[in-house]
């Protein structure tokens, strides 16, 4: 404004403003948007003008709510500027249970500078200006009603009032991915108990750009049918794509809105090109429908995020149907529930092979689960088929791998209806595919140079892999290592020119077979042989001999490797090899032999003592934690397998069930522990799907947002996440303590 017109201002608004320094007027009426003077009466304005007088640094918002007529309320924030604040607070409102009808947003001089979007580079914080009468301010008006069945009670509007200052703050301190965070959380949690409203959100949103209208801002007329939280879906999506809103005016006639946005680009100037504004308004309507489907996702915050940079990919290399699919309401369902799952997922799968997502989604009830072995080895034989090239054919069986990988992980997520045992088998049946042909790759290239390796008497020396642990249990799960043992017939050289000792060969044989395959950071295959004859001083291949030497009454195995034999399994290799090592395994596992319980308890209570943190749950090693079902079964196996065959077997579920049908175990004991161990399993899952990283065993704290998010990634999707994750917080402890229980009373307390 003018100076004369100021003053004109000032004089008018004086009786309003009693007491008020005449600067700060001053100040708020010549920075203040000129409509917005058209808009409200002197007495408002000046009320207006007295809240801003109360800004400080440390207290940059305040709030006014009063009474209207049947049953609405009027709502002023007046504080700071700051980009995507319209966004928290329409957020907010909507977590609140309240309806924006009508509305009006008014700020003052120059936008604020948005916060670069993911993946952009480094964030380089504004400097922060000097407190007083140089901060720019905003003043939102809102008539709201509460939505049916909700109370907004003076108790409220203080909650109210409390939040939404906590959010200006986060704001001020440019966190605003927390703010987002944090609105997202509350907003999605309010729009789950409203489930079934939202059901039916795909109205069609129209977008009208006019660049005529303001000398600085491009104007956008929204006109669409009312829906849950709209103005926050929609402002949200606007902040995401870089957008700032200086001024806004909101209106609504019954089921129908009419919204008119004073928008920025992120540089500042208008959204002019039809490139832009076409983009604009395709993942502004997309983010806007997506935001109802949030109440599908474990973590609502990841699933958004996700969700904006896969818009980006596609609109980089769009292809034909893919935005159809993401504009049906199961798809945009089931995409919320897997990008608000995995960090992991995203970054190596999805983001990578976005072109792949939504067909996937779309066809994901017809994929199967389980392949069969032998169809899985004949598409890959295809693929290599005419491939001479080592490193290409070793490009080509990772890239199948992680094809299979991301096949098996998205359909276990995306289907409930797919156990965990399946899930098991579907990852070691490609384990199994994608190990052999690693072995015949690496036996090729290493008998191209050195020939075939020999016993003395001028025969082929046989080679077996064997799986261990989890993976020879059939018992793999997101993160699992791949723990394997190698063996060789015995010894001799190779036919090559430039022999071999069997040793040598077999040794590099090893060591190329381990890195043949590539592991995903430290999740499934990787490939570890911890578990080989004198751990990691011994070599990586062994002869049979050696074996049955080691693996012997007289020989050096120590007690827990004799329990960890258990889980052997031929995965590879020479067949008759392979069976001969299971049935020297029986042999001295199942021997009879008095199994030195005293021992295996240290070894317990050491894990116990050096593994678990004091004050955290270790899913895995803490008292009652997984493991103790394991070692539960291994135990009874070592001691009853001599004379019940039934009980050889490396896979839990199935000696447990051995274990019932031997008499070893009654059924309310084997019950108990198949739960348990069903649980845990499922909960470690659940905890590593994020990272995908085998050294996530750790609960996060109660009553945190991970330990509600996990609870929603493992299925306690109660419309109160509070009261989900306190239901997981239950049943973890009642399987925890039956597990202790049980442990306890057959071995000795750990």
């Amino acid at each position: 404004m003018t100076g004369p017109t100021v003053d004109r201002w000032v004089e008018i608004l004086a009786p309003y403003c009693p007491g008020l320094d005449t600067e700060v007027m001053r100040d708020f009426i010549s920075r203040m948007d000129p409509d917005y003077f058209e808009a409200f009466p002197p007495e408002e304005i000046g009320h207006h003008i007295a809240l801003a007088a109360r800004l400080t640094p440390d207290d940059p918002c305040q709030v006014s709510i009063t009474s209207s007529a049947e049953g609405q309320f009027d709502i002023a924030v007046v504080a700071y500027d700051y980009f995507s604040e319209f966004a928290v607070i329409c957020g907010l409102l909507s977590a609140f249970g309240l309806d924006i009808r009508e509305g009006g947003i008014y700020t003052f001089g120059e936008a604020p500078v948005p916060p670069p979007r993911a993946g952009s580079g480094p964030f380089r914080p504004r400097r922060r200006t000097r407190p007083g009468l140089s901060r720019k301010k905003i003043v939102d008006m809102f008539l709201v009603r509460p939505v049916t069945g909700t109370e907004f009670s003076a108790a409220r509007q203080h909650e109210l009032t409390h939040d939404l200052q906590a959010m200006i703050r986060l704001l001020d301190e440019q966190r605003y991915e927390d703010a987002r965070r944090q609105v997202n959380r509350r907003l999605v949690e309010t729009l789950g108990r409203r489930r079934a409203e939202t059901g039916t959100l795909l109205h069609p949103v129209q977008i009208r750009f006019d660049n005529a209208a303001s000398p600085t801002d491009t104007v956008m007329d929204i006109r669409s049918t009312d829906t849950p939280a709209f103005l926050y879906a929609f402002a949200n999506a606007l902040s995401m794509r870089g957008l700032y809103i200086r001024k806004a005016q909101l209106g609504s006639t019954g089921p129908e809105i009419h919204d008119r946005f004073y928008v920025r680009g992120r540089h500042g100037r208008k959204i002019e090109t039809p490139s832009e504004q076409q983009e604009l308004r395709t993942t502004a309507v997309l983010i806007k429908q997506f935001t109802h489907f949030l109440t599908w996702a474990p973590d609502p915050a990841k699933a958004i995020e996700h969700f904006d940079q896969f818009l980006d990919q596609v609109l980089e290399s769009p292809r034909a149907g893919t935005l159809g699919i993401l504009r049906d309401k199961k798809t945009l369902a089931l995409l919320a529930r897997v990008l608000g799952t995995s960090d992991f997922l995203w970054e190596e799968f999805l983001r990578r092979q976005h072109e792949n997502l939504a067909p996937l989604l779309a066809d994901y009830r017809h994929i199967e689960l389980i392949r069969p072995r032998q169809m899985m080895m004949r598409e890959l034989r295809r693929r290599l088929g005419g491939v001479r090239d080592q490193d290409r054919r070793r490009r080509i069986l990772n890239q199948y791998k992680d094809e299979q990988l991301f096949r098996i992980d998205m359909k276990h997520l995306a289907d409930p209806a797919t156990t965990l045992s399946d899930f098991s088998l579907a990852l070691t049946e490609l384990a199994e595919v994608v190990l052999h042909q690693a072995v015949v790759d690496c036996q090729a290239k290493l008998s191209a140079r050195y020939g075939t390796p020999q016993l003395g008497r001028g025969v082929p020396s046989p080679f077996a892999v064997f799986g261990m642990g989890k993976f020879g249990g059939r018992e793999l799960g997101y993160a699992s290592d791949i723990e394997v043992l190698f063996v060789y017939q015995g010894a001799g050289h190779t036919t090559g020119r430039r022999k071999l000792e069997n040793l040598e060969y077999f040794e590099r044989l090893a060591q190329e077979t381990l890195g043949w395959i590539e592991a995903k950071q430290e999740g499934i295959f990787h490939l570890d042989v911890r578990l080989r004859p004198h751990g990691g001083k011994g070599l990586l291949a062994n002869t049979f001999e050696e074996l049955q030497a080691y693996y012997s009454t007289s020989g050096a195995a120590a007690p827990f490797e004799r329990q960890a034999l258990i889980k052997l399994r031929f995965v590879a290799g020479a067949l008759a090899l392979g069976r001969e090592v299971e049935a020297h395994r029986d042999r001295f596992v199942y021997s009879g032999l008095p199994w030195d319980l005293p021992i295996a308890l240290d070894l317990r209570r050491r894990q116990v003592q050096e593994l678990v943190e004091a004050g955290r749950t270790n899913v895995k090693y803490s008292p009652g934690g997984l493991i103790d079902v394991e070692y539960a079964v291994q135990y009874l196996q070592l001691m009853h397998g001599h004379r019940h065959v039934s009980l050889r077997t490396p896979n839990t579920l199935e000696a447990l069930g051995a274990l019932e049908a031997s008499e070893v175990l009654k059924p309310d004991e084997v019950r108990q522990l198949r739960e348990a161990y069903l649980f845990l399993r499922m909960l470690i899952d659940g905890m590593r799907i994020v990272r995908d990283n085998a050294k996530d065993l750790l609960l996060p704290p109660h009553g945190s947002d991970e330990f509600v998010f996990l609870a929603r990634r493992v299925g306690y999707a109660a419309a109160d996440w509070q009261q989900g994750a306190a239901q997981l917080e239950a049943d973890l402890e009642k399987h925890m303590q039956r597990t202790r229980e049980f442990f306890a009373s057959r071995f000795g307390a750990v």
